[in-house]
């Protein structure tokens, strides 16, 4: 799908083009991803692999932030803050509902458009779990995320390269994810909205396939060559050709501000949602280097 919008922020515009593509891959029979693409808030959710209803999981927590975010209302920081942890209940109610034994969860990559102080416009970014968010200037790909996963805890800790880290016997191992806990938290960020910027938010089926140098080249050929389809069919195709193994989902954001209306430092990095009493980690294994709660 590809879809085009003006989105009214303040006293400026901002033009957003969005293509977005999903499939199950070459090898599982049921695709546990969801996504949703709609100005202003764009959110890409992995059910987990091995857990009981990870589609359903997806699913909920997508149809619970679109509730509280519809399309053209754009929210305060604070509000898609609370969207996140309503996505999180509902998820942890639609599994106490289906009478689901075991874990049912999802992680949850999102950007959204969102008013700040006399309402400027930011983009926010959140993430749960291994699922990313990059921004691509036209040469350079960056991945804004960081994956809440036992391999990057590893590497963070200097015990693992990222080489070994893609290879793995535990690369799967996600360290947070929505619906397992009563509270969760998510790492968010604030960018500023300027001129031309292009994100990509995607599930780890499209980064276990194709390396960043390989996705960047997706989205670099794709560009100059102005292939048939969206620049998101590109890269879902590129990462089932390479193999497929797993779900795979890419939403490719692309936006249009007539000048920079925030200033730089408001890149600056959040560390946390709020505080909440009981906030730990999202899985059966600790982080490296501590303990579980």
């Amino acid at each position: 799908m590809r879809d085009e919008t003006v989105v009214p922020v303040g006293s400026g515009l901002t033009r957003i083009a969005v293509s977005a593509q999903t499939s199950a891959g070459a090898v599982r029979p049921l695709n546990e991803d969801s996504f949703r693409a709609a100005a202003p808030l764009f959110v890409v959710a992995d059910g987990m692999g091995g857990h009981e209803r990870g589609d359903v999981a997806s699913r909920t927590a997508i149809a619970a932030l679109a509730e509280r975010v519809p399309a053209d209302a754009v929210p305060t920081v604070d509000e898609l803050i609370d969207a996140i942890a309503a996505a999180n209940e509902a998820v942890r109610d639609q599994s106490q509902r289906d009478g689901v034994e075991g874990v049912s969860g999802t992680t949850l990559v999102v950007l959204a458009l969102v008013r700040g102080a006399g309402d400027a416009p930011y983009w926010m970014a959140a993430n749960i779990g291994d699922s990313r968010l990059y921004e691509w200037t036209g040469r350079e790909l960056t991945q804004l995320t960081v994956d809440h996963s036992f391999v990057q805890e590893l590497v963070d800790t200097g015990r693992l390269t990222a080489e070994e880290a893609l290879v793995h016997p535990e690369r799967n191992v996600i360290t947070r994810a929505v619906g397992v806990r009563p509270d969760v938290v998510a790492d968010i960020w604030l960018l500023p909205v300027s001129g031309e910027q292009v994100f990509l938010l995607c599930s780890d089926g499209l980064t276990r396939e194709l390396s960043d140098d390989e996705i960047a080249e997706v989205l670099m050929r794709h560009g100059a060559a102005g292939e048939e389809g969206s620049v998101a069919d590109a890269l879902v195709e590129a990462a089932v050709a390479a193999g497929g193994s797993d779900n795979v989902t890419a939403i490719v954001v692309e936006s249009s501000s007539a000048s920079a209306l925030v200033d730089d430092d408001a890149s600056d990095r959040i560390a946390s949602t709020r505080e909440r009493p009981g906030a730990a980690l999202e899985d059966t294994l600790p982080r490296a280097g501590g303990g579980a709660a």
